[in-house]
């Protein structure tokens, strides 16, 4: 089995050494979204709700070019500079998510690239992945 990258046109390009998404083995990783606007590579602004919508959609669009969405989403990791954004964070996060809820962990941390309040990254499985083709 080989590891494949995803690339999204809709979503940041990376701002490193690594891949927007890997898929494996029917499962979609992604790497940490932030609230960058994919047009200009810069912070959408200074305000979480804004940040957090556009690393949602980030991810949405990472997850859709894996041939994947919200809806296949397992593990979710969520970093916060701010720990008091998270009552803001998580009112926007339950508009993107359906029930049965991914399992999620919300860390505090001191600072993220680009002086982002958040980022998010999550593990999905693929529609027609490994396991739902009989290959496992």
């Amino acid at each position: 089995m080989k590891k494949e990258e995803i690339i999204s046109k809709k979503s940041n390009k990376a701002i490193g050494p690594y891949s927007q998404a890997v898929k494996f083995a029917g499962f979609i990783f992604v790497s940490g979204q932030i609230g960058l606007n994919p047009k200009t590579n810069e912070l959408v602004g200074p305000d979480i709700k804004l940040q957090t919508r556009q690393a949602l959609n980030n991810l949405k669009n990472v997850l859709e070019a894996g041939k994947s969405s919200f809806d296949n989403v397992i593990k979710v990791n969520v970093y916060l500079t701010n720990m008091d954004n998270f009552p803001v964070f998580n009112e926007i996060y339950a508009k993107y998510f359906n029930k049965p809820y991914p399992a999620r962990a919300t860390i505090g941390v001191n600072r993220l690239p680009k002086g982002a309040l958040i980022e998010i990254e999550c593990i999905a499985f693929t529609k027609g992945g490994c396991c739902q083709s009989n290959c496992c």
